[in-house]
Parts: structure tokens; C-alpha cells; sequence
């Protein structure tokens, strides 16, 4: 395998890679903040959810341990 062979595929990678690159649409910072404002909010949302379940489950396990004790 020649030396240039060897240098060739990797060069021809980054100047692909490159080329990509320009090709990408960034978001403004103002749609980056209101969309990470939206996930912490879910998050929160998803959180309380979780939280009540867990608080209705344990409470439903400690009356049926209770009836069963």
C-alpha cells in the first residue's frame, strides 16, 4: 500500500466532514433557551406525576399491609 493511498481516504474524509459542517443550520440562542425552558418545565411536570404515583402506590401498599398484618 503506497504512502498515498494510506493518506488519502482520511483526507478525503475531513474535507467531507467539512463540507457537512457547512451544510448545518444552527438554531438561534433565543429557540435554544425557550426550548431547554420547555424541557426543564416537562421534566418538572414529569416529576410531580411520578411522585404523586409513587406517593398513591406506597400509601395503597401501606393499607393493604396493614389489613393483611
Amino acid at each position: 500500500m503506497s504512502e498515498k493511498n494510506l493518506f488519502a481516504k482520511p483526507v478525503e474524509f475531513f474535507k467531507d466532514l467539512k463540507s457537512e459542517i457547512k451544510k448545518i443550520i444552527w438554531p438561534k440562542p433565543r429557540i435554544v433557551f425557550k426550548n431547554t425552558g420547555i424541557v426543564l418545565l416537562m421534566i418538572f411536570v414529569v416529576g410531580l406525576f411520578v411522585f404523586g404515583l409513587d406517593t398513591a402506590f406506597m400509601s395503597l401498599l401501606g393499607l393493604i399491609m396493614e389489613v393483611s398484618g
